[in-house]
């Protein structure tokens, strides 16, 4: 009897561990506090409480999101709005279904002694841009400033930025694109004081785009199982994500222990996760309308070369918060 009862319970935890749905998530960078909720959400039991099982494949420079979703290798990915929304006009359905984030934290930062006071001052200077879908902000930001991007005289002149701070250290650059809570710290930490700097970031200047948001294919969200499959996934992901705004050093710790590479270190990540709060700070991932119509705007407001061309039909969802956030 004894030993019946062990299998029919062997059994029943196997049933149980095959009845785990699986996600897997493609990050837009690597393993880093700016993804702390989704960790957190792993290693605190949340999504295994909604019956799945995760797992989260970091970025790098080399991996664009909206490939990876495109080649099937990812469920849904966090992706930039701007991004998301380029690539669906080009023919990838990608749907908002959450945004966790829901301030921007994307800036440019210059050396003070550039004398670049304003934006004004960008004019014949060169300005270190990150590609892979992320110069598309900056771009239409140019584009309302009136200011070429091709080098021209009176326009600026386009550094493809690595993912680093070097053209600014170098001087190569009079400015590049920094995070509030990456970059900017690493050009701190190279011994250059903020009164040297001069910041400008993007959601000051009217310009802000969401990032960080979380995108599926469209067509998956017309298969009931893959709808309730992300309503789970969005609850304890944001479960996670509120998680690590309670305890930023815990997360931290959680990141670094999740990072195989053995890049980061705990000051950077407990740093960084303390700026990453202040940006998912009262959301409770729904996505804000207003805020997705401002970046449409910002995007449309290209001049004769628009990131997009039309404003988008079908690029965000409500339906899986509302069911996520009702329970």
């Amino acid at each position: 009897m004894k030993k019946f009862m062990t299998a029919a319970l062997l059994g029943l935890m196997a049933t149980g561990a095959q009845a785990q749905d699986e996600v897997t998530l493609q990050l837009k960078w690597v393993t880093q506090a700016q993804f702390a909720g989704y960790y957190v959400a792993q290693a605190k039991g949340f999504y295994e409480a909604e019956g799945l099982s995760v797992t989260i494949l970091p970025g790098g420079p080399d991996i664009a999101p909206t490939q990876v979703i495109a080649g099937g290798g990812a469920d849904v990915v966090v992706e930039w709005m701007p991004a998301a929304l380029a690539a669906r006009e080009k023919g990838l359905p990608l749907v908002n279904i959450a945004q966790p984030f829901a301030s921007s934290g994307l800036m440019l930062t210059c050396l003070a002694e550039t004398g670049i006071t304003s934006p004004a001052d960008f004019a014949d200077k060169t300005l270190g841009v990150w590609f892979f879908g992320n110069e598309y902000p900056f771009l239409s930001w140019m584009s309302t400033l009136g200011l070429a991007t091709d080098g021209s005289a009176g326009g600026v002149t386009v550094l493809k930025q690595g993912f680093n701070v070097d053209p600014l250290l170098q001087k190569q650059a009079a400015c590049v694109s920094t995070m509030t809570y990456n970059e900017y710290w690493q050009v701190i930490d190279a011994g250059i004081t903020p009164e040297q700097l001069v910041t400008f970031k993007y959601e000051e200047q009217g310009v802000a785009t969401l990032e960080d948001g979380l995108y599926v294919l469209e067509e998956n969200l017309a298969d009931p199982a893959f709808e309730d499959k992300m309503v789970r996934f969005v609850r304890a992901s944001m479960q996670g994500w509120k998680y690590a705004e309670a305890n930023p050093d815990e997360a931290a710790m959680i990141v670094l222990e999740n990072d195989e590479t053995g890049a980061q270190t705990e000051e950077h990540q407990k740093r960084m996760m303390g700026e990453v709060a202040k940006l998912t700070a009262g959301s409770n991932g729904a996505l804000d309308v207003a805020a997705a119509e401002r970046t449409v705007a910002t995007l449309l407001a290209g001049g004769s070369d628009p990131v997009i061309t039309a404003a988008p039909t079908g690029a965000w969802t409500s339906a899986i918060t509302d069911k996520a956030l009702a329970n």
